[in-house]
């Protein structure tokens, strides 16, 4: 069986390049986080029981807090430890939302599926959601196994189905199963109600 990658999601992954980020610093990872809350100095070195020249030497690089400083400030920003040293994904929030009624996703019919894309109007998404009516009924409506980069989530929404994958047996699913698996697994999905059955997909573009 030869390897296809759907269009759809070739697309989706053009245009969403990510950006690089910088290397992580300390002291302005802390500024940004107490900016965000709107807190001044005092406000937040308050919250964490510090001083507020000790708070201040933070954020310019001129010291470096001890263990039990760092639980303070986790703690008084109302944040785990481990978000002092995660970098941003981006430099600001964006606060991107997008709503598709229904019926109202953009259409990409394939021989196979009827795929109707969710949040279209979004751009540079990680996540990839479409609904599909499944048409196959058979192994031999598809040439070849799909298979993409990425992991994958489906939720059965109406009718029955059969997953095939690379490296399990087939597996039927109703009504509200779903399955997660490693998308770069060859896989296809057919029909096996009267009806075309319909489902939900979310692929991964990270």
């Amino acid at each position: 069986m030869s390897d296809t990658e759907p269009s759809l999601i070739r697309l989706a992954r053009e245009s969403g390049a990510e950006t690089q980020v910088a290397p992580l610093r300390l002291g302005p990872r802390v500024r940004e986080l107490r900016k965000a809350r709107g807190w001044t100095l005092e406000q937040a070195a308050r919250a964490a029981g510090l001083a507020r020249s000790t708070l201040s030497k933070i954020e310019n690089g001129q010291m470096s807090p001890t263990y039990e400083a760092m639980r303070k400030l986790a703690e008084g920003l109302g944040i785990g430890m481990p978000q002092l040293f995660e970098p941003p994904r981006r430099q600001q929030v964006l606060g991107r939302m997008d709503v598709t009624r229904s019926g109202e996703g953009a259409a990409h019919p394939t021989p196979t599926y009827e795929h109707e894309l969710l949040a279209a109007g979004l751009t540079r998404k990680r996540m990839l959601p479409y609904r599909a009516r499944v048409r196959a009924r058979s192994m031999d409506d598809f040439d070849g196994w799909v298979r993409h980069d990425g992991e994958e989530f489906l939720y059965v929404l109406t009718g029955a189905v059969r997953l095939y994958t690379e490296f399990y047996e087939p597996v039927e699913m109703r009504r509200g199963d779903s399955a997660y698996y490693d998308a770069s697994m060859g896989h296809n999905v057919i029909s096996v109600s009267d009806d075309d059955a319909t489902i939900l997909w979310v692929t991964s573009l990270g």
